[in-house]
Protein backbone atom coordinates (compact mmCIF):
# COMPACT_ATOMS: atom_id res chain seq x y z
CA UNK A 1 0.00 0.00 0.00
CA UNK A 2 1.46 3.75 -0.74
CA UNK A 3 0.57 6.84 0.81
CA UNK A 4 0.95 9.95 -1.11
CA UNK A 5 0.30 12.28 1.40
CA UNK A 6 2.85 11.18 3.62
CA UNK A 7 5.31 14.11 3.70
CA UNK A 8 8.86 13.50 2.20
CA UNK A 9 11.88 15.18 4.08
CA UNK A 10 14.65 15.56 1.87
CA UNK A 11 17.83 17.51 3.08
CA UNK A 12 18.79 20.90 1.57
CA UNK A 13 22.25 20.54 -0.56
CA UNK A 14 23.68 22.81 2.86
CA UNK A 15 22.15 20.28 5.37
CA UNK A 16 23.72 17.49 3.31
CA UNK A 17 27.39 18.80 2.94
CA UNK A 18 27.12 19.61 6.85
CA UNK A 19 26.03 16.56 7.88
CA UNK A 20 28.39 14.44 5.80
CA UNK A 21 31.43 16.96 7.49
CA UNK A 22 30.39 17.11 11.12
CA UNK A 23 32.44 19.39 13.18
CA UNK A 24 35.44 17.24 15.29
CA UNK A 25 35.86 16.42 18.76
CA UNK A 26 32.08 16.45 19.63
CA UNK A 27 31.25 13.26 22.19
CA UNK A 28 27.78 11.87 23.45
CA UNK A 29 27.44 15.19 25.53
CA UNK A 30 27.35 17.17 22.35
CA UNK A 31 24.02 15.51 20.90
CA UNK A 32 22.56 16.61 24.66
CA UNK A 33 23.17 20.14 24.17
CA UNK A 34 22.68 19.99 20.61
CA UNK A 35 19.60 18.02 20.61
CA UNK A 36 18.43 20.92 23.67
CA UNK A 37 19.04 23.77 21.77
CA UNK A 38 17.02 22.29 18.63
CA UNK A 39 14.08 21.69 20.89
CA UNK A 40 14.02 25.50 21.88
CA UNK A 41 16.09 25.23 25.32
CA UNK A 42 17.92 28.39 26.11
CA UNK A 43 18.86 27.66 29.30
CA UNK A 44 19.74 24.39 31.69
CA UNK A 45 20.07 24.40 35.52
CA UNK A 46 22.09 21.37 37.42
CA UNK A 47 25.25 20.31 38.87
CA UNK A 48 28.45 18.59 37.73
CA UNK A 49 29.43 15.24 38.50
CA UNK A 50 32.62 13.16 37.65
CA UNK A 51 30.07 11.02 35.04
CA UNK A 52 28.13 13.86 34.17
CA UNK A 53 30.96 15.65 32.78
CA UNK A 54 30.65 14.59 29.24
CA UNK A 55 27.23 16.84 29.24
CA UNK A 56 28.96 19.58 30.88
CA UNK A 57 32.08 19.59 28.86
CA UNK A 58 30.09 20.08 25.82
CA UNK A 59 27.88 23.09 27.16
CA UNK A 60 31.35 25.34 26.60
CA UNK A 61 30.54 24.47 22.49
CA UNK A 62 26.91 25.48 23.06
CA UNK A 63 24.82 28.54 22.70
CA UNK A 64 22.61 27.28 26.15
CA UNK A 65 23.04 29.29 29.35
CA UNK A 66 24.00 27.85 32.13
CA UNK A 67 22.87 28.19 35.59
CA UNK A 68 24.81 26.11 38.49
CA UNK A 69 23.32 25.59 41.97
CA UNK A 70 25.33 24.40 44.86
CA UNK A 71 22.57 21.62 45.61
CA UNK A 72 20.99 19.17 43.29
CA UNK A 73 17.67 19.72 45.11
CA UNK A 74 18.02 23.26 44.80
CA UNK A 75 18.65 23.13 41.36
CA UNK A 76 15.43 20.71 40.72
CA UNK A 77 13.60 23.71 42.03
CA UNK A 78 14.78 26.41 40.08
CA UNK A 79 14.46 24.13 37.16
CA UNK A 80 11.02 23.86 37.78
CA UNK A 81 10.13 27.58 38.36
CA UNK A 82 11.55 28.27 34.96
CA UNK A 83 9.26 26.10 33.69
CA UNK A 84 6.08 27.46 35.58
CA UNK A 85 7.28 30.87 34.45
CA UNK A 86 8.01 30.00 30.63
CA UNK A 87 5.68 27.31 29.73
CA UNK A 88 8.55 25.45 28.33
CA UNK A 89 10.43 21.87 29.06
CA UNK A 90 13.73 23.15 31.52
CA UNK A 91 16.70 21.00 31.75
CA UNK A 92 17.87 19.82 34.33
CA UNK A 93 21.64 18.04 34.27
CA UNK A 94 22.53 16.01 36.99
CA UNK A 95 25.35 12.99 38.31
CA UNK A 96 24.63 9.55 38.75
CA UNK A 97 23.42 8.24 42.16
CA UNK A 98 23.83 10.47 44.94
CA UNK A 99 23.65 13.26 42.73
CA UNK A 100 20.59 12.16 40.96
CA UNK A 101 18.80 11.01 44.01
CA UNK A 102 19.23 14.54 45.72
CA UNK A 103 16.96 15.86 43.29
CA UNK A 104 13.88 13.60 43.97
CA UNK A 105 12.43 16.24 46.50
CA UNK A 106 12.18 19.14 43.77
CA UNK A 107 10.95 16.29 41.24
CA UNK A 108 7.85 15.22 43.21
CA UNK A 109 6.92 19.15 43.81
CA UNK A 110 7.12 19.17 40.09
CA UNK A 111 5.51 16.23 39.50
CA UNK A 112 2.79 17.50 41.97
CA UNK A 113 2.16 20.79 40.10
CA UNK A 114 3.31 19.84 36.86
CA UNK A 115 5.93 21.64 36.35
CA UNK A 116 7.64 20.52 33.16
CA UNK A 117 11.54 19.67 34.47
CA UNK A 118 13.36 17.65 32.15
CA UNK A 119 16.01 16.21 33.92
CA UNK A 120 18.92 14.32 32.54
CA UNK A 121 21.07 12.28 34.10
CA UNK A 122 24.12 10.08 33.65
CA UNK A 123 24.69 6.34 34.63
CA UNK A 124 27.61 4.33 35.49
CA UNK A 125 29.55 3.29 32.56
CA UNK A 126 27.68 0.97 30.18
CA UNK A 127 28.90 -2.32 31.47
CA UNK A 128 27.55 -2.26 35.30
CA UNK A 129 24.04 -1.37 33.99
CA UNK A 130 21.84 -4.22 34.85
CA UNK A 131 21.66 -5.14 38.11
CA UNK A 132 25.19 -6.43 38.76
CA UNK A 133 27.21 -5.20 41.45
CA UNK A 134 30.46 -3.91 39.52
CA UNK A 135 31.35 -1.25 42.29
CA UNK A 136 31.35 1.87 40.08
CA UNK A 137 31.60 5.00 41.69
CA UNK A 138 27.72 6.32 42.40
CA UNK A 139 26.56 2.92 41.54
CA UNK A 140 23.08 1.60 42.02
CA UNK A 141 21.39 -2.10 41.21
CA UNK A 142 18.17 0.04 39.19
CA UNK A 143 18.80 3.82 39.18
CA UNK A 144 16.21 4.79 36.87
CA UNK A 145 13.55 2.66 39.46
CA UNK A 146 14.05 5.52 42.11
CA UNK A 147 12.56 8.04 39.97
CA UNK A 148 9.96 5.79 37.86
CA UNK A 149 7.34 6.71 40.84
CA UNK A 150 7.77 10.11 41.39
CA UNK A 151 8.64 11.52 37.32
CA UNK A 152 5.99 11.24 34.18
CA UNK A 153 7.94 9.11 32.36
CA UNK A 154 11.72 7.75 32.07
CA UNK A 155 13.93 6.74 29.23
CA UNK A 156 17.11 5.43 28.80
CA UNK A 157 19.37 5.89 26.25
CA UNK A 158 22.05 2.87 25.39
CA UNK A 159 24.33 4.63 22.49
CA UNK A 160 24.73 7.61 20.96
CA UNK A 161 22.51 7.67 18.05
CA UNK A 162 19.31 7.37 21.01
CA UNK A 163 20.32 10.27 22.55
CA UNK A 164 18.38 13.07 20.55
CA UNK A 165 15.18 10.90 20.04
CA UNK A 166 15.13 10.01 23.68
CA UNK A 167 15.69 13.92 24.44
CA UNK A 168 12.65 14.78 21.94
CA UNK A 169 10.43 12.05 23.37
CA UNK A 170 11.06 13.29 26.95
CA UNK A 171 10.16 16.88 25.44
CA UNK A 172 7.26 15.55 24.19
CA UNK A 173 6.42 13.78 27.07
CA UNK A 174 6.94 16.84 29.63
CA UNK A 175 4.79 19.15 28.03
CA UNK A 176 1.77 16.96 26.80
CA UNK A 177 -1.06 17.95 29.16
CA UNK A 178 -0.69 18.00 31.88
CA UNK A 179 3.41 18.97 32.00
CA UNK A 180 5.23 17.05 34.52
CA UNK A 181 8.61 16.07 35.17
CA UNK A 182 10.54 13.38 33.05
CA UNK A 183 14.12 11.50 33.51
CA UNK A 184 16.51 10.80 30.74
CA UNK A 185 19.55 8.87 31.79
CA UNK A 186 22.58 8.17 29.71
CA UNK A 187 25.95 5.60 30.75
CA UNK A 188 28.99 7.86 30.93
CA UNK A 189 31.10 6.01 28.42
CA UNK A 190 28.18 7.13 25.60
CA UNK A 191 28.45 10.66 27.05
CA UNK A 192 31.99 10.77 26.71
CA UNK A 193 32.49 8.56 23.25
CA UNK A 194 33.64 10.72 20.56
CA UNK A 195 30.83 10.60 17.53
CA UNK A 196 30.98 11.04 14.16
CA UNK A 197 27.22 11.62 13.66
CA UNK A 198 26.08 14.62 12.27
CA UNK A 199 25.14 17.63 14.29
CA UNK A 200 21.62 17.47 15.56
CA UNK A 201 19.08 19.93 13.74
CA UNK A 202 15.62 18.25 13.10
CA UNK A 203 14.18 17.47 16.05
CA UNK A 204 10.12 18.05 16.38
CA UNK A 205 8.84 16.77 19.92
CA UNK A 206 5.67 19.29 19.15
CA UNK A 207 2.89 18.18 22.23
CA UNK A 208 0.23 16.52 21.73
CA UNK A 209 -3.63 18.46 22.39
CA UNK A 210 -6.05 16.76 24.77
CA UNK A 211 -9.30 17.84 23.35
CA UNK A 212 -12.48 17.60 25.55
CA UNK A 213 -15.31 14.85 23.72
CA UNK A 214 -18.17 16.83 22.07
CA UNK A 215 -20.47 14.55 23.58
CA UNK A 216 -19.29 15.57 27.29
CA UNK A 217 -19.33 19.52 26.08
CA UNK A 218 -22.74 19.40 25.39
CA UNK A 219 -23.93 17.74 28.76
CA UNK A 220 -21.60 19.71 30.42
CA UNK A 221 -22.84 23.22 28.51
CA UNK A 222 -26.81 22.24 29.15
CA UNK A 223 -26.06 21.47 33.17
CA UNK A 224 -24.43 24.55 33.36
CA UNK A 225 -26.78 27.26 31.48
CA UNK A 226 -29.73 25.45 32.92
CA UNK A 227 -28.22 25.69 36.70
CA UNK A 228 -29.74 28.03 39.24
CA UNK A 229 -26.95 28.55 41.46
CA UNK A 230 -23.70 27.26 39.45
CA UNK A 231 -20.44 27.94 40.81
CA UNK A 232 -16.83 26.99 39.38
CA UNK A 233 -13.34 25.85 41.24
CA UNK A 234 -10.73 27.32 39.10
CA UNK A 235 -7.50 25.51 39.85
CA UNK A 236 -3.67 25.52 38.70
CA UNK A 237 -4.68 23.63 35.16
CA UNK A 238 -5.95 27.16 34.38
CA UNK A 239 -2.87 28.73 35.12
CA UNK A 240 -0.48 26.40 33.28
CA UNK A 241 -3.11 26.35 29.96
CA UNK A 242 -3.03 30.20 29.86
CA UNK A 243 -6.79 29.56 30.22
CA UNK A 244 -7.51 32.52 32.44
CA UNK A 245 -8.81 34.87 29.61
CA UNK A 246 -11.23 31.96 28.77
CA UNK A 247 -12.27 31.26 32.60
CA UNK A 248 -13.58 34.68 32.97
CA UNK A 249 -15.51 34.67 30.12
CA UNK A 250 -16.95 32.01 30.97
CA UNK A 251 -18.24 32.90 33.97
CA UNK A 252 -19.25 36.46 33.44
CA UNK A 253 -21.46 34.60 30.67
CA UNK A 254 -22.92 32.40 33.22
CA UNK A 255 -22.61 34.73 36.22
CA UNK A 256 -21.23 31.94 38.29
CA UNK A 257 -19.25 32.67 40.99
CA UNK A 258 -15.31 31.51 40.96
CA UNK A 259 -13.12 30.96 43.67
CA UNK A 260 -9.11 29.81 42.62
CA UNK A 261 -7.52 27.24 44.49
CA UNK A 262 -3.92 27.91 46.00
CA UNK A 263 -2.27 26.39 42.95
CA UNK A 264 -5.16 28.56 40.67
CA UNK A 265 -3.65 31.73 42.57
CA UNK A 266 -4.16 34.47 39.89
CA UNK A 267 -6.41 32.67 37.24
CA UNK A 268 -9.39 35.20 38.31
CA UNK A 269 -9.53 39.19 38.99
CA UNK A 270 -9.43 38.82 42.63
CA UNK A 271 -11.43 42.05 43.02
CA UNK A 272 -14.10 40.82 40.03
CA UNK A 273 -17.80 40.94 42.08
CA UNK A 274 -17.60 37.44 40.88
CA UNK A 275 -14.98 36.14 42.64
CA UNK A 276 -14.83 34.66 45.84
CA UNK A 277 -11.01 34.83 46.02
CA UNK A 278 -9.38 31.97 47.58
CA UNK A 279 -10.65 31.28 50.96
CA UNK A 280 -11.41 27.54 50.61
CA UNK A 281 -9.67 26.85 54.26
CA UNK A 282 -13.00 28.42 54.97
CA UNK A 283 -16.08 26.63 56.32
CA UNK A 284 -18.39 29.47 54.59
CA UNK A 285 -16.81 29.05 51.62
CA UNK A 286 -16.87 24.97 51.94
CA UNK A 287 -20.72 25.51 52.20
CA UNK A 288 -21.43 27.85 49.50
CA UNK A 289 -19.75 25.61 47.05
CA UNK A 290 -21.73 22.27 48.40
CA UNK A 291 -25.19 24.37 47.59
CA UNK A 292 -24.24 25.01 44.22
CA UNK A 293 -26.79 22.92 41.90
CA UNK A 294 -24.03 22.56 39.24
CA UNK A 295 -20.19 22.91 40.36
CA UNK A 296 -17.36 23.16 37.49
CA UNK A 297 -14.08 22.23 38.23
CA UNK A 298 -11.79 23.32 36.23
CA UNK A 299 -7.89 21.87 35.90
CA UNK A 300 -8.38 21.04 40.02
CA UNK A 301 -8.36 17.27 41.61
CA UNK A 302 -10.30 18.88 44.50
CA UNK A 303 -7.23 16.90 46.68
CA UNK A 304 -6.95 17.72 50.52
CA UNK A 305 -5.87 21.71 50.93
CA UNK A 306 -8.48 22.23 48.00
CA UNK A 307 -11.35 20.44 49.50
CA UNK A 308 -10.80 22.18 52.88
CA UNK A 309 -9.00 18.94 53.83
CA UNK A 310 -11.75 16.84 52.47
CA UNK A 311 -14.50 17.93 54.86
CA UNK A 312 -15.96 19.15 51.09
CA UNK A 313 -19.18 17.07 50.22
CA UNK A 314 -20.85 18.47 46.88
CA UNK A 315 -24.59 18.23 46.74
CA UNK A 316 -24.66 19.53 43.71
CA UNK A 317 -23.79 18.00 39.87
CA UNK A 318 -20.16 17.88 39.52
CA UNK A 319 -18.52 18.92 36.55
CA UNK A 320 -14.79 18.17 36.26
CA UNK A 321 -12.09 19.04 33.37
CA UNK A 322 -8.43 17.61 34.52
CA UNK A 323 -6.17 16.84 31.96
CA UNK A 324 -4.33 14.30 34.54
CA UNK A 325 -6.34 11.45 34.14
CA UNK A 326 -5.68 10.12 37.50
CA UNK A 327 -7.32 13.05 38.99
CA UNK A 328 -10.44 12.48 37.26
CA UNK A 329 -13.08 12.27 39.43
CA UNK A 330 -10.79 10.43 41.91
CA UNK A 331 -12.07 12.72 44.85
CA UNK A 332 -16.10 13.47 43.46
CA UNK A 333 -18.13 11.54 40.87
CA UNK A 334 -19.61 13.67 38.01
CA UNK A 335 -18.99 14.43 34.45
CA UNK A 336 -15.80 13.85 34.14
CA UNK A 337 -14.19 15.79 30.92
CA UNK A 338 -10.35 14.55 30.16
CA UNK A 339 -9.03 18.00 28.21
CA UNK A 340 -6.40 20.61 28.64
CA UNK A 341 -8.31 23.58 30.08
CA UNK A 342 -8.11 26.04 27.80
CA UNK A 343 -8.97 23.60 24.93
CA UNK A 344 -12.00 23.15 27.07
CA UNK A 345 -12.91 26.22 28.34
CA UNK A 346 -13.10 27.27 24.56
CA UNK A 347 -15.10 24.52 23.56
CA UNK A 348 -17.51 25.30 26.81
CA UNK A 349 -17.68 28.74 25.58
CA UNK A 350 -18.59 28.05 22.14
CA UNK A 351 -21.76 26.07 23.36
CA UNK A 352 -22.87 27.51 26.33
CA UNK A 353 -25.81 30.08 25.88
CA UNK A 354 -25.80 33.33 28.30
CA UNK A 355 -27.72 33.01 31.51
CA UNK A 356 -27.95 36.04 33.73
CA UNK A 357 -28.70 35.84 37.44
CA UNK A 358 -28.34 39.21 39.34
CA UNK A 359 -28.12 37.75 42.68
CA UNK A 360 -25.07 36.25 42.10
CA UNK A 361 -22.54 39.19 43.06
CA UNK A 362 -24.71 39.89 46.01
CA UNK A 363 -24.20 36.32 47.28
CA UNK A 364 -20.21 36.51 46.90
CA UNK A 365 -20.43 39.81 48.38
CA UNK A 366 -22.21 38.09 51.89
CA UNK A 367 -19.85 35.05 51.52
CA UNK A 368 -16.55 37.32 51.66
CA UNK A 369 -18.22 39.65 54.42
CA UNK A 370 -18.43 36.33 56.60
CA UNK A 371 -15.01 35.44 55.93
CA UNK A 372 -13.50 38.67 57.23
CA UNK A 373 -16.15 38.73 60.29
CA UNK A 374 -14.93 35.12 60.98
CA UNK A 375 -11.07 36.51 60.21
CA UNK A 376 -11.38 39.82 62.38
CA UNK A 377 -13.08 38.03 65.35
CA UNK A 378 -9.35 36.21 65.69
CA UNK A 379 -6.86 39.60 66.26
CA UNK A 380 -4.80 38.91 63.68
CA UNK A 381 -3.99 41.78 62.96
CA UNK A 382 -0.25 42.04 62.31
CA UNK A 383 -0.26 38.65 60.14
CA UNK A 384 -2.64 40.57 58.05
CA UNK A 385 -0.88 43.84 58.17
CA UNK A 386 2.58 42.22 57.20
CA UNK A 387 0.57 40.56 54.12
CA UNK A 388 -0.72 43.87 53.13
CA UNK A 389 2.86 45.19 53.07
CA UNK A 390 4.11 42.25 50.92
CA UNK A 391 1.55 43.08 48.36
CA UNK A 392 1.75 47.08 48.31
CA UNK A 393 5.39 46.43 47.96
CA UNK A 394 5.52 43.67 45.39
CA UNK A 395 5.11 44.98 41.68
CA UNK A 396 1.66 43.81 40.01
CA UNK A 397 4.01 41.69 37.12
CA UNK A 398 6.66 40.54 39.46
CA UNK A 399 6.89 36.73 40.65
CA UNK A 400 6.62 35.57 44.04
CA UNK A 401 7.83 32.28 45.21
CA UNK A 402 6.95 30.98 48.94
CA UNK A 403 8.11 28.33 50.75
CA UNK A 404 6.49 26.58 53.14
CA UNK A 405 5.65 28.77 56.12
CA UNK A 406 2.56 30.30 58.22
CA UNK A 407 3.31 33.32 56.21
CA UNK A 408 2.46 31.49 52.74
CA UNK A 409 -0.32 29.94 54.21
CA UNK A 410 -2.24 33.15 54.75
CA UNK A 411 -1.36 33.94 51.18
CA UNK A 412 -3.03 30.85 49.87
CA UNK A 413 -5.97 32.34 50.78
CA UNK A 414 -5.50 36.14 51.43
CA UNK A 415 -2.66 37.76 49.09
CA UNK A 416 -4.13 38.97 45.84
CA UNK A 417 -1.85 37.34 42.89
CA UNK A 418 -2.65 40.34 40.14
CA UNK A 419 -1.60 38.43 37.07
CA UNK A 420 -1.76 34.72 36.47
CA UNK A 421 1.51 33.17 36.61
CA UNK A 422 2.56 35.03 38.86
CA UNK A 423 2.68 33.24 42.37
CA UNK A 424 4.10 29.88 43.04
CA UNK A 425 4.46 27.64 46.20
CA UNK A 426 5.22 24.27 47.47
CA UNK A 427 1.89 23.33 48.07
CA UNK A 428 2.01 20.46 45.57
CA UNK A 429 4.32 18.19 47.58
CA UNK A 430 4.53 20.13 50.73
CA UNK A 431 8.65 20.03 51.21
CA UNK A 432 10.94 23.02 52.58
CA UNK A 433 13.30 24.56 51.13
CA UNK A 434 11.52 25.56 47.76
CA UNK A 435 11.17 29.45 47.61
CA UNK A 436 14.26 30.89 47.33
CA UNK A 437 16.29 28.95 44.78
CA UNK A 438 12.74 28.63 42.58
CA UNK A 439 12.92 32.57 42.36
CA UNK A 440 16.81 31.77 41.04
CA UNK A 441 14.62 29.73 38.21
CA UNK A 442 12.54 32.27 37.91
CA UNK A 443 14.83 35.30 37.44
CA UNK A 444 16.81 33.26 35.06
CA UNK A 445 13.96 33.38 33.27
CA UNK A 446 13.44 37.07 33.25
CA UNK A 447 16.01 38.95 34.41
CA UNK A 448 14.12 42.30 33.42
CA UNK A 449 11.28 42.04 36.60
CA UNK A 450 12.29 41.60 40.42
CA UNK A 451 11.37 38.40 41.70
CA UNK A 452 10.11 37.95 45.67
CA UNK A 453 11.27 34.95 47.83
CA UNK A 454 9.42 34.07 51.04
CA UNK A 455 10.57 31.51 53.94
CA UNK A 456 10.90 30.65 57.35
CA UNK A 457 14.03 30.54 59.21
CA UNK A 458 13.75 26.41 59.09
CA UNK A 459 13.27 26.44 55.35
CA UNK A 460 15.19 29.50 54.81
CA UNK A 461 18.05 26.62 56.33
CA UNK A 462 17.40 24.13 53.38
CA UNK A 463 18.73 26.76 50.83
CA UNK A 464 21.46 28.94 52.37
CA UNK A 465 24.01 28.08 49.94
CA UNK A 466 22.00 29.32 46.86
CA UNK A 467 22.93 33.05 48.27
CA UNK A 468 26.34 32.14 46.16
CA UNK A 469 24.38 30.81 43.20
CA UNK A 470 22.28 34.30 43.47
CA UNK A 471 25.49 36.15 43.99
CA UNK A 472 27.47 34.70 41.18
CA UNK A 473 25.08 35.16 38.55
CA UNK A 474 23.18 38.71 39.91
CA UNK A 475 19.90 36.81 39.81
CA UNK A 476 17.33 40.22 40.69
CA UNK A 477 15.50 38.68 43.64
CA UNK A 478 14.27 39.64 46.78
CA UNK A 479 14.65 37.27 49.90
CA UNK A 480 12.20 38.10 52.59
CA UNK A 481 12.91 35.48 55.55
CA UNK A 482 10.25 35.26 58.40
CA UNK A 483 12.86 34.27 61.71
CA UNK A 484 10.57 33.16 64.05
CA UNK A 485 13.20 30.97 65.61
CA UNK A 486 12.00 27.86 64.71
CA UNK A 487 9.34 25.74 62.76
CA UNK A 488 6.76 28.05 63.30
CA UNK A 489 3.61 26.18 61.67
CA UNK A 490 5.12 23.17 63.44
CA UNK A 491 4.89 24.52 67.14
CA UNK A 492 1.50 25.39 66.08
CA UNK A 493 0.01 22.08 65.10
CA UNK A 494 2.39 20.44 68.12
CA UNK A 495 1.03 22.72 70.63
CA UNK A 496 -2.78 22.12 69.48
CA UNK A 497 -2.51 18.51 69.23
CA UNK A 498 -0.06 17.88 72.26
CA UNK A 499 -0.37 20.72 74.61
CA UNK A 500 3.55 21.46 73.86
CA UNK A 501 6.22 21.49 71.60
CA UNK A 502 8.90 19.41 70.69
CA UNK A 503 12.15 19.26 68.14
CA UNK A 504 10.55 22.49 66.78
CA UNK A 505 13.10 25.51 67.85
CA UNK A 506 16.28 25.69 65.95
CA UNK A 507 19.17 27.34 66.64
CA UNK A 508 20.11 30.02 63.43
CA UNK A 509 22.64 32.60 62.20
CA UNK A 510 22.74 36.42 62.15
CA UNK A 511 21.01 36.19 58.45
CA UNK A 512 22.04 39.77 57.76
CA UNK A 513 26.11 38.95 58.49
CA UNK A 514 25.35 35.61 56.17
CA UNK A 515 24.13 37.07 53.48
CA UNK A 516 26.39 40.47 53.50
CA UNK A 517 29.46 37.42 54.03
CA UNK A 518 28.32 36.16 50.26
CA UNK A 519 28.10 40.07 49.15
CA UNK A 520 24.89 40.16 48.98
CA UNK A 521 22.69 43.18 50.96
CA UNK A 522 20.65 42.68 53.56
CA UNK A 523 18.59 44.40 55.94
CA UNK A 524 17.10 43.53 59.39
CA UNK A 525 12.86 45.32 59.24
CA UNK A 526 10.52 45.89 61.20
CA UNK A 527 6.81 45.26 60.94
CA UNK A 528 6.18 49.00 61.03
CA UNK A 529 8.96 49.36 57.83
CA UNK A 530 8.61 46.05 55.97
CA UNK A 531 6.90 47.70 53.38
CA UNK A 532 9.25 50.66 52.60
CA UNK A 533 12.72 48.62 53.13
CA UNK A 534 11.18 45.27 50.73
CA UNK A 535 10.42 48.15 47.83
CA UNK A 536 14.10 49.29 48.47
CA UNK A 537 15.15 45.88 48.27
CA UNK A 538 13.30 44.80 45.32
CA UNK A 539 14.46 48.02 43.26
CA UNK A 540 17.85 47.60 43.41
CA UNK A 541 19.72 45.16 40.91
CA UNK A 542 20.50 42.13 41.74
CA UNK A 543 19.54 40.08 44.64
CA UNK A 544 19.09 40.73 48.37
CA UNK A 545 17.59 39.95 51.32
CA UNK A 546 15.17 41.40 53.90
CA UNK A 547 15.15 39.54 57.39
CA UNK A 548 11.36 40.17 59.64
CA UNK A 549 12.22 38.80 63.38
CA UNK A 550 8.18 37.96 63.76
CA UNK A 551 5.99 35.23 65.47
CA UNK A 552 2.90 34.89 63.06
CA UNK A 553 -0.17 32.90 63.79
CA UNK A 554 -2.58 30.78 61.75
CA UNK A 555 -6.08 31.55 61.27
CA UNK A 556 -8.19 29.21 63.06
CA UNK A 557 -9.05 26.16 60.78
CA UNK A 558 -12.75 25.22 59.95
CA UNK A 559 -12.19 21.59 59.14
CA UNK A 560 -11.53 20.15 62.62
Amino acid sequence: MTHDHDPVLRPTARQVAAALNPPAGRNGGDLVVEALAGLGATTVFGLPGQHALGMFDALRRSDLEYVGLRVENNAGFAADAHGRITGEATPLLLSTGPGALTSLAALQEAAAASAPVLAISSQVPSAGIGGGRHGYLHELRDQKASFRDVVKSVHTVRTASQIPSAIAAAWESALTAPHGPVWVEIPQDVLLAETTLPVVTGLDATPRDLVPRPELTAVAAHLLQSAERPAIIAGGGVVRSDASGKLLALAEKLDAPVVTTFGGKGAFPWEHPLSMQSWLEDRHTTDFLEDADVLLVVGSGLGELSSNYHTFAPRGRVIQIEADLGKLESNHAGLGIHADARIALTALLETVEDRRDPSAAERVSALLAKVRERIAGQELTLEQEVLAAVREALPDDSPSFWDMTILAYWAWSAFDARRPNTMHSAQGAGGLGYGFPAALGAAAADRTRPVLAVSGDGGAMYSIAELASAKQYELPVTWLIVDDGGYGILREYMTDAFGEATATELSRPDFVALAESFGVPAVRTTTESLREDLAKALAQPGPSVVVLPAVLRMFAPTHL
